[in-house]
């Protein structure tokens, strides 16, 4: 039986400034492929050359990955500024509308980083364009110097809800996590559940109320070491599940037509 396919959201970039191309890091390519057990395919994020019909139907389950760029702030009704950095319109343009879509049907997906933030932009939440700005708050970005161990080492825990579903996943009400991140979520959006903080106060995990599908998104980076480490793994592993049961379901009503 062939994998089930998980697409993964990839950026807009500029090789040597100059050279247009559509790219997604190697870990979260891994992470599909090792933990999740899944075919990665990654999706160039436009809507000039991919449908949102098209990947519905292609793909099983969905990974939305971290990204430089941000979510464009006009997509929560406020004003760009320059505290809000770069933007990629046309990853929005495909990402927004395919949460939706994906929490509708119950297809699974999950976010991470900038991922964790789509998601609740694109169920009415909205954003602070600079966490390390905000009275009380740690500095979430990524270190600028060093190796990617360095960059990606644990650096502060997440709490989570009692009973929530990240506790009864992770079995802790409490993990250590990476952080690399620079925007957060200011207001959840509607159905958006916050279930895990930082000691700061940033929301650090989340979940669709109410979703038939797995829809368990973080704002820390999974990817790092997923095969490995005792957070990320059964993470992926969780996320990885859902897709085969979407995969399977989808394969009955297909031999039953």
């Amino acid at each position: 039986m062939s994998r089930p396919v998980i697409g993964i959201i990839g950026n807009n970039h500029l090789i040597n400034n100059e050279y247009p191309a559509h790219a997604g890091g190697t870990m979260n390519s891994e992470a599909v492929a090792e933990v999740c057990a899944a075919l990665p395919l990654l999706i160039p994020a436009d809507p000039r050359l991919v449908s949102l019909e098209d990947l519905l139907e292609t793909c099983d389950g969905f990974l939305l990955t971290g990204g430089r760029p941000n979510v464009h702030p006009e997509e929560y009704g406020e004003t760009p500024t320059d505290a809000h950095g770069t933007f990629d319109r046309a990853r929005d343009a495909i990402a927004l509308p395919l949460v939706r879509a994906c929490v509708m049907r119950g297809q699974p997906f999950m976010g991470i980083c900038r991922g964790f933030q789509e998601v609740n932009v694109a169920m009415g939440g909205t954003l602070y364009p600079e966490i390390r700005d905000l009275p009380g708050r740690m500095n979430h970005r990524m270190p600028p110097d060093g190796s990617l161990e360095e960059k990606f080492a644990l650096r502060h825990p997440v709490k989570f809800t009692e009973g929530g579903p990240f506790h009864r996943l992770f079995g802790e009400a409490e993990v250590m996590t990476n952080t690399l991140h620079g925007q957060g979520i200011k207001t959840p959006g509607v159905r958006v559940a916050i279930d895990g903080h930082a000691p700061d106060g940033t929301p650090e995990a989340l979940y669709i109320k109410d979703a038939p599908g797995f829809t368990l998104s973080v704002q820390w980076h999974p990817e790092w070491n997923a095969a490995h480490d005792p957070v990320s793994r059964p993470l992926f592993h969780a996320f990885g599940q859902a897709v085969q049961a979407w995969a399977s379901a989808k394969r009955r009503l297909a031999l039953s037509a």
